[in-house]
């Protein structure tokens, strides 16, 4: 774990420092779907899965039905670990201050700094929690942990696509997101492995 935690602040600080440079824009230009309208339209739909529209209900509901099935514990760390690392990403925006790509139209509205991507950290702390904390067995538990993986990572490189995120932001909001979360579930003592015991 302090390996993987290190790995990850690292791939932060290198994606911080090189924000903005000839490859971050060329990604970007690649990856723009402005041309496309069918990609753009899918990605508009697929970027409101990490949006706070969508993930600030499913956490809520998913702490409610924890809470009735007697799982205080698992409610009280899904929402910890998801509103912390909600406001903590928006910490790093403000002191760290960088712009928007104004290299291409931004297909979709944005009123805040870039870095790192809130929709990327946001929906991978989101939805890896929630296959982590909700009771779905072993094998279950495996499949939603990929699955999640995958969203987050999709909901990711649809915001390079609709112009709003250097690909930069994403790698260090997708960072942040899977250190913050990982760091909280050792600290609380959960094991991947097996669901909390209740409370």
């Amino acid at each position: 774990m302090p390996f993987a935690l290190a790995g990850l602040a690292l791939a932060w600080g290198v994606m911080l420092l090189i924000g903005g440079t000839p490859t971050d824009r060329d990604l970007l230009e690649f990856a723009y779907a402005g041309g496309h309208p069918g990609l753009a339209f899918a990605a508009r739909w697929l970027t409101e899965l990490g949006g706070a529209a969508i993930l600030l209900p499913v956490t809520a509901l998913a702490a409610a039905w924890l809470a009735w099935r007697r799982d205080g514990r698992g409610a009280l760390l899904l929402i910890a670990i998801t509103l912390s690392g909600r406001v903590l990403v928006e910490m790093q925006k403000l002191l760290i201050g960088r712009p928007r790509p104004d290299s291409t139209e931004h297909l979709v509205m944005i009123s805040n700094l870039s870095f790192p991507s809130a929709h990327a950290a946001n929906a991978l702390m989101v939805w890896l929690c929630l296959a982590v904390l909700l009771p779905l067995g072993a094998r279950g538990r495996t499949t939603a942990m990929w699955a999640a993986a995958t969203l987050a990572l999709a909901i990711g490189v649809t915001r390079v696509m609709l112009g709003v995120h250097w690909p930069t932001d994403v790698i260090a909001g997708w960072s942040f997101g899977l250190a913050w979360t990982l760091l909280m579930l050792r600290l609380s003592g959960h094991r991947l492995d097996r669901p909390l015991s209740s409370s």
